[in-house]
């Protein structure tokens, strides 16, 4: 299925960004509501999975005709249909093998991978909306560029998909652009920066921020002065402080905060749905120095979210009990699909408006630093938690699943209760770090043989059950990074295990 926008703009940012600038919210708004009836109507035809769902659920496709009985229809999961189905009833016509894919592979909570196609629409796709970012943030059409591309690849959707947006956005326009892929590997990554960066005006490093933060760090003890170039940041998979921001600007090459560090927010099962903006960054920057505003302005989740701005056309959010969800024409399309996140959909006027209970012009506040033109007429969405009980570290989703099988062997059921609570955090240098506190059995106590046993036993199941994990635990410049910091508590120790209440296995650090 065609999507219009794509038609419409790819190959011409300008043009869509003139627009975004011009047009009204309202107007987005309509176009994706449009969009996304549009959607229902051709999967209900054509994807035999949605068709089965819908029967099974008794709607008749001809009763959905506006958009409030598309936001009643029933929610997706992966539960209840991507795992319910074969993959070829997931696409197009029922076709898969007849395809010409691009496949990306995530791991779940048993280890199982999940294959997500992806179409040539879906790259053009992220090619226009990361356009629209390196042209207008990251001036590309201005300054001789490289980006330098370290998210994952192999069959992790991250690198692949980065570069194949790099590719395409240098072929359709004549941008002085160029992509070397050392993927994650920090070693070749600091080698291209000393060899490479000189050449051009500027740089743009586009990775997960924890590797980001080794890179820099690793790049000053080797010799880099990073402010010696003009370093930009293309962040994605995962969230982090605006203090991190702060330390790009003091030691990472950033010349501008609000605009030379842009964080994506996106999934595998849809790719890269919504980003940052300078407006997004100064939203919570602001909210920072204002407890009163940030709960009215982020009122889910315990840490400051990450707040992004979406095209409705392509994505299509909504928030339902606390959480997101979307829609869009991705390689397996999905309606009203549960994203697992906890988070908020919020409109640019809204917004506006929050801000003004607090005698603060949102715009006028953007105007003071320049960022005026920057603004776009768009919706904000913004996620605050992993809603599925799930913690990432590295951009490596970790399931409470995976240790809870290692903390049942035999040989530590006499030490400890089974019972943990995950937490990941930044330490005061900015570095990620994944905290496992586990409970201990009644009068027993900490000792060095039960900490190695333990943290044997949680490493030997996320390499059994967690490729992505596994891929990172590999690489020895990583490893100590991704893994786990033990805690061990008395039994029942109010902080993580009181007595009489349910167990949370994952907790965000408060804010």
């Amino acid at each position: 299925m065609e999507n219009n926008i794509v038609k419409e703009f790819f190959g011409n940012a300008p043009k869509l960004l003139a627009r975004l600038k011009e047009e009204s919210e309202q107007y987005w708004i309509n176009r994706g509501e449009t969009s996304m009836l549009k959607l229902f109507h051709v999967m209900a035809e054509r994807v035999p999975a949605y068709k089965d769902f819908l029967a099974k659920h008794k709607i008749n496709p001809a009763s959905i005709k506006t958009i409030e009985d598309f936001k009643n229809l029933p929610l997706t999961s992966k539960e209840n249909y991507l795992l319910a189905y074969p993959l070829k009833d997931l696409c197009w016509d029922g076709k898969f093998a007849e395809g010409k894919w691009i496949i990306a592979s995530t791991s779940g909570s048993t280890g199982e991978p999940f294959y997500f196609p992806r179409t040539h629409l879906q790259d053009q796709q992220f090619a226009l909306t990361a356009e629209l970012t390196l042209r207008e943030y990251f001036e590309i059409h201005k300054k001789s560029t490289l980006f330098i591309d370290c998210f994952a690849l192999g069959v992790w959707i991250g690198g692949m998909f980065m570069y194949q947006a790099i590719k395409n956005i240098s072929e359709q326009r004549n941008y002085q652009l160029s992509i070397i892929t050392p993927g994650a590997d920090k070693t070749e990554t600091i080698k291209a920066v000393k060899g490479l960066a000189p050449q051009f005006d500027q740089v743009i490093l586009g990775g997960y921020g924890p590797l980001v933060k080794d890179l820099i760090d690793d790049g000053i003890r080797q010799g880099i002065d990073w402010n010696q170039y003009d370093m930009k940041y293309f962040f994605a998979a995962e969230g982090f402080t605006e203090g991190f921001r702060d330390f790009l600007k003091e030691k990472g090459g950033v010349k501008n905060i609000y605009t030379g560090t842009i964080n994506h927010y996106g999934t595998a099962d849809l790719g890269t749905m919504a980003h940052e903006t300078p407006l997004s960054i100064l939203i919570r920057r602001l909210t920072e120095k204002n407890k009163a505003l940030y709960n009215l302005v982020f009122s889910q989740g315990n840490k400051l979210p990450t707040l992004t701005q979406f095209i409705p056309e392509l994505f299509f959010f909504q928030e339902v009990n606390r959480k997101l969800v979307c829609s869009g024409p991705a390689g397996l399309p999905l309606i009203r699909y549960d994203l697992k996140d906890i988070g908020e959909v919020c409109t640019f006027d809204v917004m506006k408006e929050k801000f003004a209970k607090y005698n603060i012009d949102l715009l006028e506040e953007a105007k003071k630093l320049n960022l005026q033109n920057t603004i776009w007429q768009l919706p904000f969405v913004y996620v605050a938690e992993r809603g599925d009980f799930t913690v990432s570290i590295y951009s490596v989703n970790i399931y409470p699943e995976s240790i809870r099988k290692a903390l049942e062997v035999k040989e530590l059921q006499e030490a400890i209760t089974g019972k943990f609570t995950m937490i990941v955090d930044f330490d005061k240098s900015e570095n990620q770090f994944l905290e496992i506190n586990i409970e201990l059995k009644p009068e027993q106590t900490e000792t060095e043989i039960i900490k190695q046993k333990v943290l044997n036993s949680i490493i030997s199941w996320l390499n059994k059950e967690n490729s992505e994990w596994r891929d990172f635990y590999a690489d020895e410049g990583i490893r100590h990074k991704v893994t786990p910091i033990l805690t061990f508590w008395p039994y029942q120790h109010e902080t993580h295990f009181r007595a009489g209440r349910k167990q949370k296995w994952v907790k965000s650090k408060s804010k």
